[in-house]
C-alpha cells in the first residue's frame, strides 16, 4: 500500500510491499499499490525556481538535426490531437515534441527552462513546474495526450539528491495524473526506467511477464525507487474514471540508457572522465551485457505507445508495460571505444574486482556529501552506476514489437560521438561537471588515494572474512 502523505511543504513516502509481483497482465495490472486518493503535490515549489531542472536525459542543444524515421515504422500511425510533453525542454522530451510537431500534432513543451535551440514549428513553451499543480492543471486544459517524460536523479550526483528526486518523480507524477483526470486528458504515456526491475542480479533476455518490479526496499539510488513508485501510481491509474466520463487509459515504456547526437548525459560525463584520466579502468564481468536505445528509436516508441492508447488500435497498450531498447546487447567498454579512440586513448587495459570499485563508490558518495558545502567532490561512479555496468541485465522487446510495431532503426554510436565532439566546444557543460567547479588537482589527488586505500583495505577484509568461512 502506498502512502504518500504532504506535510509541512515536504513530503514523506512510504511504500509497504506486498507479496504480489509488479508484472503487467493484459489489460490489468497486478501492481497493487493503493493510493489515499490522487491529491496534488503540495511541496515547496515555484514555477520560476532555476534550482532543478527535471528534464529527460540532459539539455537540449543548438546542433540538432531533424529526426527521421522509416516510413514503414511509422505509416500506419494517425494519432493527432493536442500534446503535452513534461521535461519538454530536455535531451528527449524536445526531440519528442519536435517529432510530433512535425506530424502535424499541436504540441506544448513544458519545463523550467525555455529549450536552447528555441521552441519548433507546431509547438509552444509553457515554463512551469510539474510540482505546482495549479499550473499544470492550467496547462492540460484541452490537451489530448500527455506525455510525462520529466524527471530528477537519474546519474551523476542529482542521485544523491533525496527530497528533490521524491519531489519531481513521486509528487510530480502525482500531480500529472490528478491533472489528467481532472482534465479529462484521455491518455498518459509515461517514461520509466528498466532500472524498476534491477537490482544487481543479472537478468538475460528479461521480458514483462516473467521480470518482476524490485521491492523498493532493494533499490541502492532515490532515483530507481522512485520511478519505481511513480510507475505503480500509473498503472493504479489506468482505467479511472475521468471528471467529465471517459476513461483514462495509461501507458509505461522502460527505456535503456538513451544515446543519440549531442546527447549530454552519459557521453559527457564519460568523455569528461576520460579526459581526467579517471576512467583508465574497466571492472566487473568481462562479458556483461547491457541495452542502449536510440533516441530517435525511443522517440518512435513513444508515438507508437500514444497510437495504441486510442480506439483505433483497440487500445492494446492500455495498462501495459514495455521495454525499449534498439534491439541489441553489448558490453559497455566495448560500446564506447569508438568514444575511447576518438579522444585519442585506448580501452582501459586495467580490470578491477566489482567489490574493490563499489567500495570506493561508497566512499565517494559519503565524501561528496559530506564535503559538498566544502568543496565539489567528482563522482567518477555511484554505487547504483557501478551495478548497473558490471552486472548484465538485459531485455527483450518482444512485446513492443506485436503490440506497438516497434521495429528499432540502426544506429552507430560512432556518428553520435563524431557530431558530439564538434558540437561540445559550443556547448555549456552541465552543472554537475563542470571542471572549472572542481577542487584543485591535488586535492583531487588526495582525495582519489585516499578512497583508493579505503576501498582496497575493505577489500582486503572481505577477502580475510570469506576465507574465515
Amino acid at each position: 500500500m502506498e502512502l504518500c502523505s504532504m506535510k509541512d511543504g515536504g513530503s514523506s513516502c512510504q511504500v509497504e510491499q506486498l507479496a504480489n509481483a509488479c508484472v503487467s497482465e493484459r489489460n490489468q495490472s497486478s501492481c497493487r499499490i493503493q493510493a489515499k486518493g490522487l491529491r496534488p503535490w503540495s511541496g515547496n515549489s515555484t514555477t520560476t525556481t532555476n534550482t532543478v531542472r527535471h528534464r529527460a536525459n540532459g539539455t537540449a542543444n543548438n546542433h540538432c538535426k531533424s529526426v527521421e524515421f522509416a516510413p514503414s515504422r511509422l505509416e500506419s500511425v494517425e494519432f493527432t490531437g493536442k500534446v503535452l510533453v513534461t521535461g519538454g525542454s530536455g535531451y528527449f522530451g524536445y526531440r519528442l515534441g519536435r517529432a510530433l510537431a512535425s506530424r502535424g500534432l499541436s504540441v506544448i513543451l513544458l519545463d523550467l527552462v525555455k529549450p536552447r535551440r528555441g521552441t519548433p514549428d507546431g509547438a509552444v513553451f509553457h515554463q512551469g513546474d510539474i510540482r505546482d499543480y495549479e499550473s499544470l492543471y492550467k496547462v492540460c486544459e484541452g490537451v489530448d495526450c500527455v506525455f510525462h517524460t520529466a524527471s530528477y536523479g537519474m546519474s551523476g550526483p542529482e542521485q544523491l539528491k533525496r527530497e528533490l528526486v521524491e519531489s519531481v518523480n513521486v509528487g510530480g507524477t502525482s500531480n500529472v495524473i490528478k491533472a489528467c483526470l481532472e482534465q479529462e486528458v484521455p491518455s498518459l504515456v509515461h517514461t520509466s526506467t528498466v532500472n524498476v526491475v534491477f537490482a544487481g542480479r543479472p537478468i538475460e533476455d528479461g521480458d514483462e511477464e516473467t521480470v518482476p518490479c524490485v521491492p523498493l526496499d532493494m533499490h541502492i539510488d532515490h532515483y530507481s525507487r522512485t520511478k519505481a513508485i511513480a510507475e505503480h501510481m500509473v498503472l493504479k491509474a489506468n482505467g479511472h474514471t475521468l471528471k467529465g466520463g471517459g476513461r483514462l487509459q495509461t501507458c509505461i515504456l522502460r527505456p535503456s540508457g538513451i544515446y543519440g547526437p549531442e546527447e549530454r548525459r552519459h557521453l559527457h560525463r564519460v568523455m569528461v572522465n576520460v579526459e581526467r584520466r579517471l576512467f583508465s579502468f574497466s571492472f566487473g564481468n568481462h562479458d556483461a551485457k547491457l541495452n542502449w536505445v536510440h533516441v530517435d528509436n525511443l522517440v518512435m516508441a513513444h508515438i507508437l505507445a500514444a497510437d495504441g492508447l486510442t480506439v483505433r488500435k483497440d487500445r492494446v497498450a492500455s495498462g501495459q508495460v514495455y521495454f525499449i531498447n534498439d534491439g541489441e546487447a553489448v558490453n559497455l567498454f566495448e560500446w564506447l571505444t569508438p568514444l575511447f579512440e576518438k579522444l585519442g586513448y585506448s580501452r582501459p587495459l586495467i580490470h578491477l574486482p566489482f567489490s574493490l570499485v563499489y567500495s570506493a563508490a561508497v566512499l565517494m558518495e559519503c565524501l561528496h556529501v559530506a564535503l559538498g558545502p566544502v568543496v565539489e567532490i567528482p563522482l567518477l561512479f555511484t554505487r547504483n552506476e557501478v551495478r548497473n555496468i558490471a552486472v548484465s541485465h538485459t531485455f527483450k522487446i518482444e512485446k513492443a514489437r506485436q503490440d506497438l510495431g516497434f521495429a528499432p532503426l540502426k544506429y552507430d554510436l560512432a556518428d553520435s560521438v563524431d557530431q558530439y565532439l564538434k558540437t561540445r566546444l559550443l556547448q555549456p557543460c552541465p552543472l554537475w561537471s563542470r571542471p572549472q567547479s572542481l577542487a584543485p588537482p591535488w586535492v583531487l589527488v588526495l582525495l582519489v588515494l585516499l578512497v583508493s586505500l579505503a576501498a582496497l583495505l575493505c577489500y582486503s577484509c572481505l577477502l580475510s572474512a570469506h576465507t574465515l568461512h
